[in-house]
């Protein structure tokens, strides 16, 4: 059998590879004629030339091939997401001149708007939110209010929540589970008085508060100082749908909280950041997507990585692949 049957991408084996490198392992070595048919085996550096003896080749250890081979995937992903924040800068600037253009639909009314500035959102919002009259959906996945002008922003929240509840208006809203016992959300609602109902997730989407199922707010740039009000009939429709059945899936934390449950030492947080890491994400990125700061995504993750017994970051998505945690949300 000749190598070009075997060609295949340099980081994957076929199969007359694995079956050679495994007699290798057994055998201490192979020559290099019997090796011309797996050239995969030498690409990946799983063989290599014996000192003293230039027919023979010995097998390299798998243990420390696999870690090199999961370096350089961790690397191809990094690469990747350098060059999806390099592309999300490029189209900034594109996106706002087209999202500046105001849609307007059969009425003449927005259909989307871009409200740039925080002090201009949060007016639209009031001013949305004071026409309530049936519910509003929230997804909140980051609490960041901190200080006086933090505090003062809570108060002002806090009011227009409650006008709404008095009006007779429901309230539901979404966090990741990383937010359950923050003090700030506990406290908002032992001070809220009506129908307001709180559920959690591993994760959930970025910023949006649906009011009426008529108008959305959702971020339009990562610093969350603009934003789109949309007043779509088809993007409403959809944004509300996607709410329904995040909210199906989630598990209840007020009024009556579902405690949620440890599967071989396992917390629900590092479950959420071992799939992430699975998936190849930053500890940056981890951190934004979970609502955490980055120094508890680390601690987390090293958490994770000594109860799996990791000495690196490659070999704990290895570890964590072998280990099944992720298996229980597949069959969940």
């Amino acid at each position: 059998m000749t190598a070009e049957a075997h060609r295949h991408p340099a980081d994957e084996l076929c199969e007359a590879g694995a079956d050679l490198y495994a007699r290798a392992l057994r055998e201490g070595g192979v020559g290099t004629e019997e090796a011309a048919a797996a050239p995969c085996l030498i690409d990946v550096g799983l063989l290599h030339p014996v000192v003293g003896a230039p027919h023979r080749l010995a097998p390299a250890s798998p243990a420390s091939a696999l870690h090199r081979l999961l370096r350089g995937i961790e690397d191809r992903v990094a690469e990747e997401r350098r060059r999806e924040e390099r592309l999300a800068v490029a189209f900034e600037p594109l996106l706002r001149i087209a999202e500046g253009r105001a849609v307007r639909d059969d009425t003449g009314t927005p259909a989307v708007t871009l409200l740039s500035g925080v002090d201009q959102i949060n007016v639209a919002i009031a001013e949305a939110m004071a026409k309530a009259t049936r519910e509003l959906l929230c997804i909140q996945p980051h609490t960041h209010q901190h200080g006086q002008r933090g505090q003062r922003g809570q108060a002002a929240a806090l009011g227009r929540d409650q006008a709404v509840l008095t009006r007779g208006a429901r309230i539901r809203t979404l966090y990741p589970h990383t937010l359950r016992h923050s003090p700030l959300i506990v406290a908002r609602y032992e001070q809220l008085r009506g129908d307001a109902e709180a559920r959690t997730l591993d994760e959930v989407t970025d910023r949006l508060i649906l009011v009426d199922r008529t108008v959305a707010f959702i971020p339009a740039d990562t610093e969350r100082t603009m934003a789109l009000e949309i007043r779509h009939p088809t993007l409403i429709s959809y944004f509300a749908t996607t709410f329904d059945r995040l909210w199906r899936l989630a598990t209840p934390m007020y009024p009556q909280a579902v405690q949620l449950p440890v599967v071989n030492g396992v917390t629900p947080r590092q479950h959420a950041i071992a799939r992430l890491l699975v998936e190849g994400h930053t500890d940056a990125a981890i951190a934004d997507r979970l609502g955490l700061n980055i120094r508890t995504a680390r601690v987390h993750i090293a958490k994770l990585a000594a109860l799996l017994g990791s000495e690196s970051r490659a070999q704990l998505g290895f570890l964590i692949g072998r280990s099944g945690i992720l298996e229980r949300e597949a069959g969940g």
